[in-house]
């Protein structure tokens, strides 16, 4: 079949996010297979095969979700209910998805991710990772790996999230790094671990980031969520590609993310990538914890991601657009700063801001040429109505990989 072009014109606003920050305004884009072939102002666009006017809308990126856990059964709103009436979140809840999630078969674990990631398309996600972490044996997160590989763009191994009640932690952690990460390495290219008080010590998460490390896995944390820890150096001293939730952070944490970005070029994107920051603004206002401090973070050079963490105890939802609100809202971000952080900050945070050998090797997250044509078109004419509009479903069409979506 012959690849069609498709001129998308008379945009109001296109916000880039490419590393000029571009915002063009009367703006125009031409979709060539896959790729991004042109953009600029609607008057000098190219001929294409194909016109499609968007009536004076805007057009973002498509939203990169860097943090979500999709592959699980079972129903926490007791848990939830609980949490709102005043009691406060601890780890052990995530043993109660492990148990429906390892009764549930392969057919049905599947088809419920896979709606869940439809839900996230259809408010304007196009890239997405996803990690295991509720089967916590090794035959339970090898099938949350190869069910996650089908569903997601990429996928972390997370076997690391909590201690099974029955099992000594340091026992359990031996597994972790060893028949349990063979087993789901085929399926995988992140490690993460959950180092905080209930789930993982610092030396207990150190093992099992280095023993995913010499396997060849890229590493994350999930740190600082529940109160002030090691989580944040530990990510640092690894060289993890993100730390996640980060709720408490001291002087020296944040000190120490910014200096992971001493030698990077944020205007030509080289240089030596960081530890990138990433804010889950949907849990903290579940699990009732003090916001990230986003807006410290950037002010210290610290690149920001931000994500849904969808999970079904502390953030039920794959809402970019919430985050984005979120941090516009009660996180000092700006409207250009918190869409960044969910396009090209997820990006950067899954090493997928340039074009690579991994998933097509096209960069995703930002709107330039040879990019992946991956648009966000929003029902209104600028991204400032994702604050300015609460709460609206404003997503009015989809583009993926140059495919219509929605």
């Amino acid at each position: 079949m012959e690849i069609m072009s498709t001129l998308i014109t008379n945009i109001a606003e296109l916000m880039t996010q490419d590393l000029e920050h571009r915002v063009l305004r009367d703006a125009a884009v031409v979709i060539d297979g896959e790729r991004i072939a042109w953009l600029g102002p609607a008057a000098q666009a190219p001929a294409a095969d194909d016109v499609l006017d968007v009536g004076g809308r805007a057009v973002l990126p498509g939203w990169v979700d860097s943090h979500t856990h999709l592959v699980f059964a079972g129903d926490r709103t007791a848990e939830f209910e609980a949490r709102m009436a005043g009691e406060s979140y601890a780890a052990g809840g995530i043993a109660v998805t492990t148990e429906a999630t390892r009764a549930t078969g392969d057919f049905d674990l599947t088809r419920l991710a896979l709606g869940r990631v439809a839900e996230a398309t259809s408010q304007g996600t196009t890239y997405l990772e996803t990690k295991t972490g509720y089967g916590l044996d090794v035959e339970q997160e090898a099938r949350s790996a190869r069910i996650a590989s089908t569903v997601a763009d990429q996928v972390t191994f997370l076997g690391a999230h909590l201690v099974p009640a029955d099992i000594d932690p340091e026992a359990y952690t031996d597994m972790v790094c060893g028949p349990m990460l063979s087993a789901a390495l085929p399926y995988v290219q992140w490690a993460d671990v959950f180092c905080e008080v209930g789930a993982f010590t610092e030396s207990q998460a150190r093992r099992v980031l280095l023993a995913c490390r010499d396997a060849g896995l890229g590493l994350r944390v999930h740190g600082n969520q529940l109160g002030f820890g090691p989580g944040v150096q530990l990510a640092v001293e690894v060289g993890a590609a993100s730390v996640d939730h980060i709720n408490y952070l001291a002087a020296d944490d944040i000190a120490a993310l910014a200096g992971t970005w001493s030698d990077w070029d944020a205007s030509a994107g080289t240089g030596s990538r960081g530890t990138v920051a990433t804010c889950l603004p949907a849990c903290d206002l579940s699990t009732r914890q003090p916001l990230a401090p986003a807006r410290d973070l950037l002010d210290a050079g610290v690149p920001v991601a931000l994500a849904s963490n969808c999970n079904p105890g502390t953030s039920f939802t794959s809402s970019m657009a919430f985050c984005v609100t979120t941090a516009v809202l009660q996180m000092g971000l700006s409207v250009h700063e918190a869409v960044r952080a969910a396009t090209y900050g997820g990006a950067l945070a899954l090493h997928r801001d340039t074009g690579s050998d991994y998933d097509g090797g096209r960069a995703v997250g930002s709107l330039a040429v040879g990019h992946r044509a991956d648009l966000h078109v929003l029902n209104a004419p600028s991204a400032t109505h994702l604050a300015y509009r609460p709460g609206m479903p404003l997503t009015h069409a989809v583009w993926r990989a140059g495919v219509k979506v929605r």
